[in-house]
């Protein structure tokens, strides 16, 4: 079972993540438009602490691709994970941009507000590389980060539709990512809000190795 914990901001945590075992250690990077983002500078320093087999995903909220090209070139991250909500980076888009740098895997966030997940979902099946299945806020600019869980049964309709492989977020922690890996059968999983320390945006490494052990013995 794969496993991502968003949202590592210092190379403590980074190093301290990657050695519990966590797949994708997760950076939110950008230019300062939305709150706790990451420099170029600051998420290099964060990726160089991560031990392999872990690897770096950067995380874009913004819509603006070439700003997410040019900062992809710098950081050369192993995933680059788009958030920006449907309304505002489609598929062509990712498209283009995988055609700009072809050796970087894609993540994309869907956003499950109802059925109609199941279509945006497919329009970037053998697109992407994951397709991450997130709540979301109707009227956000970006996908995720809201602490609570979807349908489920949207989600297991979507794994059960699509080729490529799907991660499941939203209000996952050490209390429910064993139900809802039953439920939905995903390839991976993520936590952000349940895996912080209480109040904070910084993680809580206890949290982290709960969570990640209860999703590999789902």
């Amino acid at each position: 079972m794969l496993t991502q914990i968003y949202e590592v901001a210092t190379p403590f945590e980074a190093e301290a993540i990657s050695a519990i075992g966590v797949d994708h250690v997760g950076v939110l990077v950008g230019d300062g438009a939305f709150p706790r983002e990451l420099s170029v500078h600051k998420a290099a320093a964060v990726m160089k602490a991560i031990r392999a087999p872990s690897v770096l995903s950067a995380l874009f909220l913004s819509a603006d691709v070439a700003l997410i090209e040019r900062m992809v070139r710098e950081l050369d991250p192993p995933v680059v994970h788009l958030g920006a909500s449907n309304e505002l980076i489609m598929p062509d888009h990712v498209v283009a941009l995988r055609r700009l740098l072809p050796t970087t895997k894609i993540m994309r966030s869907v956003p499950v507000t109802g059925p109609e997940a199941v279509d945006v979902a497919r329009a970037y099946d053998g697109i992407v590389d994951w397709i991450l299945l997130d709540s979301h806020r109707i009227g956000d600019v970006q996908i995720g980060a809201q602490g609570v869980t979807h349908d489920w049964s949207i989600s297991r309709t979507i794994v059960e539709t699509v080729r490529s492989p799907v991660i499941l977020a939203g209000g996952l922690g050490p209390d429910n990512v064993k139900q809802a890996i039953r439920s939905v059968r995903p390839a991976g999983v993520d936590s952000k809000t349940k895996t912080d320390r209480e109040g904070t945006h910084a993680k809580d490494l206890a949290k982290v190795r709960a969570f990640y052990a209860a999703a590999q013995s789902g």
